[in-house]
């Protein structure tokens, strides 16, 4: 008896070592590029879906295009708020990775905030909208330097680099926004 009660106590200390030993692993470099979806179709707005609209085709082309770009940063995670353009923008490079895309909520940029900097992924994309965009990545830099973009603006990409620091804030590597 004794000796099953060691081996079920010896059993649970090793469960809970190993669940603070990979709470450890989480990643101290992180890279989170944010990216506005592409191209609205202004004929699906006109028809009465201003809310949610579709891709046009040159939207289309684009995330093409950003699937590609998307490659050479690697990412293990894509967000995406819940509307039809947003998704539609991170599916050619989710489909091509098999990734699933993950939701976040557009109206709370905190939380997405709080996932993308936790260090469960090293590289993450998220996809958002003109004004959110560049909310979350102020959120980031922790300065207001980013304005909304133009409603006709779709070809930047904003990165930051941070570096994990237990008990102190994060420290940016590196920020930017690329044109393409």
């Amino acid at each position: 008896m004794k000796f099953l009660i060691s081996v079920l106590l010896l059993t649970l200390l090793f469960t809970f070592e190993s669940k603070n030993i990979s709470a450890q692993q989480k990643h101290q470099k992180l890279t989170i590029i944010l990216l506005r979806h592409a191209e609205k179709d202004k004929e699906d707005e006109e028809f009465g879906n201003s809310i949610n609209p579709r891709l046009s085709k040159d939207g289309e082309a684009r995330a093409q295009k950003l699937s590609e770009i998307l490659e050479k940063y690697k990412p293990d995670a894509v967000f995406s708020s819940q509307f039809l353009r947003t998704i539609s923008t991170a599916r050619p490079f989710a489909r091509k990775k098999r990734m699933m895309i993950r939701f976040y909520n557009h109206r709370k940029l905190e939380e997405i905030a709080a996932i993308a900097t936790a260090g469960n992924f090293k590289r993450i994309v998220i996809v958002g909208h003109n004004s959110t965009t560049p909310a979350l990545m102020n959120m980031l830099v922790g300065q207001d330097k980013y304005k909304a973009l133009d409603e006709s603006e779709y070809d930047k990409i904003f990165i930051v680099r941070l570096k994990k620091k237990k008990n102190k804030p994060n420290k940016i590597r590196e920020e930017k926004v690329i044109t393409y």
